[in-house]
C-alpha cells in the first residue's frame, strides 16, 4: 500500500493581492498526475485546504474539481482534515455525500472521538490501514477555559490536552497493532522544533502548545502533519513529518524546496518514505541591500526558464525615502521579460540617539515582554504599514532561541 502525504495548500491564497490561483492549479494537475505514475491508494491532505474560513468560488471549485478528478486514478481514499485557517463548517458541509466518493472529512472534532478513526481496506474488505484523522485542535476540543491562570500554566494546560486527544486513541488502535495493521495519525498544529517562515499565521494553539515528537503515542507508524510551511522531520523523528506547502506563499519560503511525502508499507510494515519534488512554476526571490547593491543584484537575475515568471521582492536600506525607485527599477527589467513584478519595500535607517534617550527607552522596555518590545518598535519604524512578515520572522527566531537553550 501507498499513501501520499500532503498538506497546507491555502487555495485562494494571494500574495498583496496578487493572484496564485494558475500556480496552485498547475500543481493540482501535477499531484493528479503523481497518484497514477506512484500508484497512490490513500491521500491524506493535512489541514490548510483553504486559506480563509470564506474561501472564493474560484478556490472551492479547484477544491471539488480536484476531488473529482481523483475518483480518474488509481487513489482509492482520499482523507482531509481541516486546518486553523479552514472553516469547520464549510469543509464539513458536503462530507456525508463525498463519503460515498471514498473522501473522508474531518474539519474539525466530531462529537463521537471515534470518528476520527477512518478504517481502509483492500478491494476484498480485508482492513490494511486505520488512519487517525485528527484536525486543528481548537481551546474547546482540549480543555477548559481556567480564569486567573498565567501563561505557562495556559501553554502547558495546551501541551497536556493535545497530548491527551493523541493517547485516547491508543485503546481502540491496539487491537490492529497487534494483528500487523498499519496505524496513521494526522496533525495541523506546531511541534517543537520546527522550522517556520513567514508565512504561517500565529494560533492561539498551536504555537503555544509546542508539542514534542516524544508526546505522540509510540503506537503511530507515521504521523502526517500540517501547519508548517517548510518540509521537515520533527525532532529527529523520521515518522513524523510536515510536508510543507505545496507553492512558495511568502518570499521567506524562495530557498525551500516544495514536497509531498510517499508511504510504502509492505505486510503491514513501513518500508519507505520519500520526499518527492514538487516542479516550481514561478519563483519568488529575494533581495536586500543599498539602492547601488539592489540594482547589481538584479542584474545579475538569469532566466529560469519557469512557466510563469519570477516575483521579485525588494528591500532597499535607505536613510531617506526614495521617490523614484519604482522607476528606476522598472528600467532595469525592460531587458528581462523572466520579471514580471516588484515587490518594494523600502528600510529606513534610524538615526543614532544619544545616551540619555537610549537610558529612557531602557527603562520604559524592562517591564515588557521581547514579543511587546518588538511589537513596539514595528509601530515606531511603520505606523501606517503592515509588520505581519516581520513579525512572523521574530517568532521564528525565538523559536530558534529557545530550541538552543533546551
Amino acid at each position: 500500500m501507498k499513501i501520499l502525504h500532503t498538506a497546507d495548500w491555502h487555495l485562494g491564497k494571494k500574495l498583496e493581492q496578487q493572484e496564485r490561483t494558475e500556480e496552485h492549479q498547475q500543481f493540482l494537475n501535477w499531484l493528479i498526475d503523481q497518484l497514477n505514475i506512484e500508484k497512490i491508494d490513500v491521500l491524506i491532505i493535512a489541514g490548510d485546504i483553504f486559506d480563509t474560513g470564506t474561501p472564493s468560488n474560484t478556490a472551492l471549485q479547484q477544491y471539488y474539481r480536484f476531488l473529482s478528478n481523483v475518483k480518474n486514478t488509481c487513489c482509492r481514499e482520499v482523507i482531509v482534515i481541516g486546518g486553523n485557517h479552514d472553516s469547520v463548517s464549510t469543509l464539513d458541509a458536503p462530507k456525508e455525500l463525498l463519503k460515498y466518493f471514498n473522501v473522508h472529512v474531518i474539519g474539525g472534532v466530531p462529537d463521537v472521538f471515534t470518528d476520527q478513526i477512518i478504517e481502509i481496506a483492500d478491494a476484498h474488505g480485508k482492513l490494511e490501514l486505520v488512519v487517525c484523522a485528527v484536525p486543528f485542535l481548537r481551546d474547546k476540543d482540549i480543555r477548559l477555559s481556567i480564569s486567573g491562570e498565567t501563561s505557562d500554566e495556559r501553554q502547558e494546560r495546551i501541551r497536556a490536552g493535545i497530548g491527551n486527544h493523541y493517547h485516547r486513541f491508543v485503546e481502540h488502535v491496539t487491537s490492529h497493532k497487534l494483528n500487523g495493521i498499519p496505524v496513521i495519525a494526522t496533525g495541523h498544529l506546531f511541534a517543537a522544533g520546527a522550522s517556520t517562515s513567514d508565512s504561517e499565521k500565529e494560533i492561539h494553539v498551536g504555537n503555544l502548545g509546542h508539542v514534542g515528537g516524544d508526546q505522540f503515542p509510540i503506537e503511530f507508524d507515521y504521523i502526517a502533519l500540517g501547519h508548517i510551511h517548510r518540509p521537515q522531520v520533527v525532532n529527529k523523528m523520521e515518522h513524523i513529518r510536515y510536508s510543507g506547502s505545496p507553492i512558495p506563499l511568502s518570499f521567506s519560503e524562495n530557498d525551500d524546496l516544495k514536497q509531498v511525502v510517499i508511504l510504502e508499507f509492505i505486510h503491514g510494515k513501513l518500508t519507505q518514505m520519500v520526499a518527492h519534488e514538487i516542479p516550481c512554476y514561478r519563483k519568488l526571490i529575494r533581495i536586500k541591500g543599498d539602492l547601488e547593491n539592489v540594482k547589481s543584484k538584479i542584474l545579475l537575475l538569469k532566466d529560469l526558464q519557469l512557466k510563469y515568471p519570477s516575483w521579485v521582492e525588494v528591500q532597499v536600506v535607505t536613510d531617506a525615502t526614495i521617490t523614484d525607485l519604482e522607476e528606476q527599477l522598472s528600467l532595469i527589467i525592460q531587458k528581462k521579460p523572466f520579471i514580471e513584478r516588484f515587490f518594494l519595500r523600502q528600510v529606513k535607517l534610524k538615526p543614532v540617539q544619544n545616551l540619555d534617550q537610549l537610558a529612557e527607552e531602557a527603562l520604559a522596555l524592562q517591564d515588557l515582554d521581547p514579543k511587546s518590545v518588538f511589537i513596539k518598535r514595528c509601530e515606531a519604524e511603520y505606523p501606517d504599514q503592515d509588520y505581519t512578515d516581520l513579525l512572523e520572522s521574530f517568532n521564528e527566531v525565538m523559536e530558534q532561541m529557545a530550541q538552543k537553550e533546551q
